[in-house]
C-alpha cells in the first residue's frame, strides 16, 4: 500500500469509524466521508479530512474520490433485522451509492476499490435450520438473497466484478457476518442483536424490571465478529490478490438465547425472557465457513464472543448512563 490518499466512505458509521482509526494509526492520509452531519458521526478524527457528502449523487462521488489511491466503500443505508425487513426500498437505493462510487473510482484511477458486502447475499434455502452447515462463498448461487438488502449487496458484488473484468478497476469484496463492538448503534431501531441485547439488559438492570424481550424464539443461530477482527480482515483482503468475494466472519456459533446468557453473566443478572414471535428474526441459522480465508490469508476472525461482548457491554453501559443517568 502506497502513501497516497485513502477514502473511507461511510466513515461516520460503526465499521467506517473503526477503519479510519486503524488507518490513521498506520499513518495513512485519510479522507473520511459520510452523509450524516459531523455531530452524528460515531467517531471523528481531527487528523483526517472529514467530508459530509451524499454519495447517492454522482457528482459528490467524483468530488470525494478525486486524487484517491484507495477507496473503502462502506457507505450504505442499513441496520439490524428490524430495519432491513421494514426498509427494503431504502436498502436497495444503496445501489446508487455503489454504482456512482465505482464510476468515480474508475475516473480517479484508484489502485484498489474495497466493497463491504454481507452474509445476507446467501441463498435463504441454505439457512433454514438452526443446526447450520457453515456458508461457503459458492453458496451465494443459485441466487436467493435476503429480500431488499441482500439482493442489493449481491448486485453490487457483480458490479465490482464487472468493473474489474471490463474496465481493469482492482476491486476486492468481503462478505461481513454480523459485526459488533463499541462505537456502534445501540438504540433507535438500526442496532443489531449484540448491541440490542446489551441495551435491554442494561435497561432492565437500571430500571429494576427483571424481564427481557427476545425477537423470535431465541433458537436462531448466528456468528458475531468483533470489530477489531473486521478492520484487520478488511485491510488484509484489500491488500490481497483475492479476486472473488470472501467471507469475513467468526465461526463461533451461538443461539440468540446463548447470547443473552453471555450478556446476563457479564451484567451479573438473570432476567425472565419474553419471546416476541411476531418480531423480525431473520433466517433460522447462519454461520461463516472460513476455509477460504484460512487458505488465502492464513488467518480468520478469532476474538472470543465473551471477550468482545464484555467490551461492547461496558461501552454501551457508559453511553446509557451518559444519556439517561444512573
Amino acid at each position: 500500500m502506497g502513501s497516497g490518499l485513502t477514502v473511507v466512505a461511510g466513515a461516520g458509521g460503526f465499521i467506517g469509524g473503526h477503519l479510519v482509526a486503524h488507518l490513521r494509526a498506520e499513518g495513512r492520509v485519510v479522507r473520511a466521508v459520510d452523509v450524516k452531519p459531523l455531530s452524528e458521526w460515531y467517531q471523528v478524527f481531527e487528523g483526517a479530512e472529514n467530508v459530509v457528502a451524499d454519495l447517492k449523487l454522482r457528482e459528490e462521488c467524483g468530488r470525494v474520490c478525486a486524487g484517491a489511491e484507495r477507496v473503502y466503500q462502506l457507505a450504505a443505508d442499513m441496520g439490524g433485522m428490524g430495519f432491513i425487513e421494514h426498509n427494503k426500498a431504502l436498502c436497495m437505493l444503496s445501489v446508487l451509492t455503489n454504482t456512482h462510487m465505482l464510476l468515480a473510482a474508475l475516473d480517479a484511477g484508484v489502485s484498489r476499490f474495497f466493497y463491504s458486502s454481507s452474509a445476507c447475499v446467501y441463498a435463504a434455502d441454505k439457512q433454514l435450520s438452526p443446526d447450520v452447515i457453515p456458508l461457503k462463498e459458492s453458496d451465494a448461487y443459485p441466487a436467493m438473497a435476503e429480500d431488499g438488502y441482500g439482493w442489493e449487496k449481491l448486485f453490487s458484488e457483480r458490479m465490482c466484478r464487472h468493473f474489474r473484468e471490463d474496465f481493469g478497476l482492482a476491486t476486492r469484496v468481503a462478505r461481513y457476518h454480523n459485526v459488533y463492538g463499541p462505537h456502534g448503534t445501540w438504540e433507535g431501531g438500526r442496532e443489531k442483536a449484540p448491541a440490542a441485547i446489551c441495551r435491554k439488559v442494561i435497561q432492565a438492570k437500571h430500571r429494576k424490571e427483571p424481564t427481557i424481550e427476545i425477537w423470535g424464539d431465541g433458537t436462531q443461530t448466528r456468528s458475531f465478529m468483533y470489530i477489531d477482527d473486521c478492520t484487520r480482515g478488511t485491510l488484509a483482503i484489500a491488500d490481497s490478490e483475492i479476486l472473488e468475494p470472501i467471507n469475513l466472519g467468526s465461526s463461533e456459533l451461538v443461539t440468540i438465547n446463548q447470547l443473552v446468557d453471555i450478556v446476563e453473566e457479564i451484567a451479573g443478572i438473570r432476567l425472565r425472557r419474553s419471546y416476541n414471535l411476531k418480531a423480525p428474526k431473520g433466517v433460522p441459522g447462519r454461520n461463516s465457513d472460513n476455509t477460504m480465508i484460512q487458505r488465502e490469508l492464513g488467518w480468520e476472525p478469532s476474538t472470543r464472543l465473551r471477550e468482545g461482548m464484555e467490551r461492547t457491554y461496558r461501552w454501551i453501559q457508559d453511553e446509557y448512563i451518559r444519556k439517561y443517568g444512573d
